[in-house]
């Protein structure tokens, strides 16, 4: 491959500059592309502008090293890194954008720390990133891949030997990660119809087979003296359960989980509007407490969603609905049977949620210290070397607040500096947002090249 087909940064006629001062400024920078002497096979122009290429430099800086071919006396460890959304940052539906490849490319040459943290999930991260890396010409690991769901593997300590609930897009592919995770008992609302299909009595259900349950579902005997209507279901007396067996007989559910972007919503929402009533997580109970206005309060299993995105960029002109709308529907029929009188309590993961930043940093800082490791630092040169982050987003609902939010908060005090593209579902016309807002970027380019450019520069990353 031809040297004029490869990506470098090159000199910048800007000097090292502080992150305020250049958000502040917003000062825009020339071209910083250029090939290297040693050029990584998977970089090319193919993309970008023609005159965002000039001639090799007739020298680089040791920040410019390859890191493999030198000592850690001879190369300089950035402090920096990059988390980058991928729908509408890398992506567009399953093409690449313009300049995403030789993005990475560049970054992954000189190990320069990133990551890909995107509110997207539903397969197993391997999966995922090995569908990324073939459409990005990557070499990315699950080392610095993080989806929405990715972080429910920390709840492992919890519930790995408890029954949970599972939805999302496909409940057999929702089951299987789950139980990829480690969790060992994991039931879809698939499963509960197939054993009590009287529990969503319409035809709308398509498809829904399911798997046998663990437990059967506690069902009261309709005979009269043994059960009463309580003002929102059925509840039993105490003598009836002594005569039916006891509630540990029957199907438990400890906690439930919104993997990804559900389907099938009136069964899901159903289902869940069932268990978040009744009595301790038993499936077919109803809790007495409940109408004393004790609503969550005996018992119920945790609620627990991979993302809030309202809206997200897909192959339409507009903006689609993402799983933040099915949480916003399940919301709002929750406020209508309590009469709104208790909040919904649930746990969300996913962008702009501090959850997820935290899981993010700690990845970086892992991905990070592993290469300085082989490289021969030793652990006082590692520890707290990561002074910045770049969340590359463009969603300012999730990607941009979560990073404005998050910023300084975390164990380690890093920065994050939030960058906003113009290539998913901003809009400029329809997001105008004042000083202040959470929600308003540090700084916006036109694409995910032109926001790495800028933050490299901000690091004098290039020569003077």
């Amino acid at each position: 491959m031809k040297a004029t087909d490869i990506l470098i940064l090159l000199s910048s006629t800007l000097s090292r500059t502080s992150t305020a001062a250049l958000i502040n400024n917003r000062k825009t920078s020339p071209s910083l592309f250029r090939p290297p002497p040693q050029p990584p096979s998977l970089v090319t122009t193919r993309g970008f502008r023609d005159d965002t290429f000039s001639k090799p430099p007739s020298s680089i800086g040791k920040r410019w090293t390859r890191p493999d071919s030198a000592t850690s006396s001879e190369w300089e460890a950035p402090s920096f890194a990059f988390a980058f959304d991928i729908d509408g940052v890398l992506l567009h539906e399953k093409a690449p954008l313009a300049g995403a490849a030789q993005t990475l490319a560049l970054l992954d040459y000189y190990h320069i720390p990133f990551i890909l943290l995107t509110n997207g999930g539903g397969k197993f991260e391997a999966d995922r990133v090995a569908e990324l890396n073939e459409k990005l010409g990557s070499h990315m690991t699950t080392e610095n891949f993080c989806q929405s769901h990715t972080p429910f593997q920390e709840l492992l300590p919890v519930y790995r030997d408890k029954t949970i609930l599972v939805t999302g897009s496909d409940y057999e592919k929702c089951r299987e990660i789950m139980e990829g995770y480690g969790f060992r008992s994991v039931v879809t609302p698939g499963d509960i119809f197939r054993a009590a299909p009287e529990v969503f009595p319409f035809d709308t259900v398509r498809g829904k087979v399911g798997r046998d349950l663990p437990k059967p579902i506690w069902r009261p005997r309709k005979e009269a003296g043994e059960h009463h209507q309580g003002s929102k279901g059925m509840v039993r007396d105490t003598e009836q359960e002594e005569r039916e067996g006891k509630l540990e007989d029957h199907l438990k559910v400890e906690a439930m989980f919104v993997l990804n972007d559900p389907r099938d919503w009136a069964l899901d929402v159903q289902v869940f509007i069932d268990l978040l009533q009744s009595k301790q997580g038993y499936v077919g109970t109803y809790s007495e407490e409940n109408n004393k206005g004790r609503w969550q309060g005996d018992g119920q299993p945790k609620l627990f969603f991979s993302n809030s995105d309202l809206i997200w960029a897909a192959k339409y002109h507009l903006p689609r609905f993402g799983q933040g709308a099915f949480q916003h529907a399940l919301v709002g029929i929750w406020n209508e049977v309590t009469e709104g009188k208790k909040e919904l309590v649930r746990t969300s993961f996913g962008k702009p949620h501090r959850e997820t930043y935290e899981y993010a940093e700690e990845m970086l800082v892992r991905h990070r210290g592993g290469w300085l490791r082989a490289k021969g630092y030793k652990e006082g040169e590692i520890e707290g070397g990561l002074k910045r982050v770049y969340m590359v987003g463009d969603n300012p609902e999730s990607d941009i607040a979560g990073a404005n939010d998050y910023d300084g908060k975390g164990k380690y005090g890093t920065e994050w500096v939030s960058l906003l593209v113009e290539t998913g579902v901003f809009d400029a016309t329809r997001m105008n947002f004042k000083d202040g807002d959470v929600r308003k970027a540090d700084v916006v380019k036109p694409n995910v090249a032109e926001a790495v450019k800028w933050a490299l520069r901000n690091e004098g990353w290039v020569d003077e």
